[in-house]
């Protein structure tokens, strides 16, 4: 029998009369402010998060997104195993509040901008739970976030939050507040961050796990430290984590009245003048150093035509009807990427160059395809053939895409 029948058998629905935890509408929670709570939320919430159907969704969803092992070195591939052994004693860890996650692991990856950034790879049990939790809580939470915010949100994309800063530019709004939170995954607080959940949900279960998840520990040369604060990359809560946080900025924006476009840490702030710009950077930077306690990167940072500044890879032209582009600093990765992959002491046979190649090149046209400067492509596509030596008229083509 296929393990996904076998795991069916084993992630069993609640009972009908199973006993519900009691005491689990906690005070925070009664006093909260928040615009939308759902009556789900002001329950007992584990139960929902343990369902099978819940469960059956978050495992597929955390075998489709693969990645690599954690501290205990479990594949993918022996999580439905070991579910299938040890599911009854985990669930009843969680529905007891006692479940405990595991530390992170602690990666190193490369920027694009240069520079690295830390990933912390969970298990592959802890991930499936953060999925789990995940599906719960984004059904509940999405939906009171504000229409301005665009990253790690069902049906929305970068495409649209670049699409939305092109509409403001061209309204006028030709000034913009760049804003970049330094390190801001490495520098969430704990506690702001939890009292930000503990207002939207109630059962202490759950707060718990979530507090469990940010402070369970990174392994990093063989060690295991501690994490007093940040909600690192590399699991599946930490985006959600990330939009409650910043959502409390984005509502202060809304109720400024200010025009602004927010995918993840990155926001830009759209406005008419400079000296308005200048303004709305201090008064931003005041706000999140006392409320949020984030600190702005002042190098980084700027106010600026946006014809100077980057969002999201892309840039736009000047003028009262702005095209979105290609970002010069995108153009330049792109080159020194092609560069590295069809470089010969790679020690890659020419079969396993082109695979690599169409791979990246098929990624970034499905993502920079949205500029509407066709001859960027062209001016690309032209470059790519000669230092990729291909001489296959197409293997390598970026194609110049239809209107947007």
């Amino acid at each position: 029998m296929r393990q996904k029948t076998e795991l069916e058998i084993t992630l069993q629905a609640v009972a009908t009369g199973e006993a519900r935890s009691s005491g689990m509408e906690g005070t925070e929670a009664r006093t909260a402010k928040t615009k939308v709570e759902s009556q789900a939320a002001l329950g007992p919430l584990m139960e929902v998060i343990v369902e099978r159907d819940n469960l059956r969704k978050a495992l597929a969803h955390v075998k489709r997104n693969k990645g690599a092992a954690g501290i205990d070195g479990m594949s993918l591939d022996a999580l439905a195993p070991h579910l299938k052994e040890h599911w009854p004693a985990i669930r009843a860890q969680l529905l007891e509040g006692t479940y405990k996650p595991q530390p992170v692991r602690r990666v190193e990856i490369p920027k694009a901008s240069g520079g690295t950034r830390s990933l912390g790879i969970p298990t592959v049990l802890d991930r499936f739970i953060q999925q789990a939790v995940l599906q719960v809580l984004q059904a509940e939470w999405d939906p009171t976030f504000s229409e301005h915010s665009f990253g790690f949100r069902p049906k929305r994309s970068a495409h649209q939050a670049v699409a939305r800063a092109q509409e403001l530019i061209a309204s006028g709004h030709d000034i913009v507040v760049d804003l970049d939170l330094e390190k801001f995954f490495d520098r969430v607080n704990h506690d702001i961050l939890m009292g930000l959940v503990a207002k939207r949900v109630a059962d202490k279960r759950v707060l718990k796990l979530i507090r469990g998840f940010l402070t369970a520990g990174v392994l990093m040369d063989g060690l295991v430290g501690p994490t007093e604060e940040g909600t690192p990359q590399g699991g599946p809560l930490s985006p959600l984590l990330s939009n409650l946080m910043l959502d409390v900025l984005d509502k202060e924006l809304e109720r400024r009245g200010h025009h602004f476009v927010r995918y993840a840490d990155d926001c830009n702030v759209y406005v008419r003048s400079r000296r308005a710009g200048e303004r709305a950077m201090a008064s931003i930077e005041r706000f999140l150093t006392k409320r949020l306690k984030l600190k702005v990167n002042k190098a980084k940072s700027a106010v600026a035509r946006p014809v100077k500044r980057k969002f999201l890879g892309f840039s736009f032209t000047k003028g009262k009807q702005p095209r979105r582009r290609i970002a010069p600093q995108s153009r330049t990765r792109f080159r020194s990427r092609v560069r590295e992959l069809t470089r010969r002491t790679r020690g890659r046979s020419l079969a396993q160059i082109i695979k690599e190649l169409s791979v990246y090149l098929i990624g970034w046209r499905g993502y920079f395809g949205f500029c509407e400067t066709p001859s960027v492509l062209r001016e690309l596509d032209q470059w790519i053939r000669p230092n990729a030596f291909f001489t296959s008229p197409g293997l390598a083509t970026v194609t110049v895409p239809n209107a947007v």
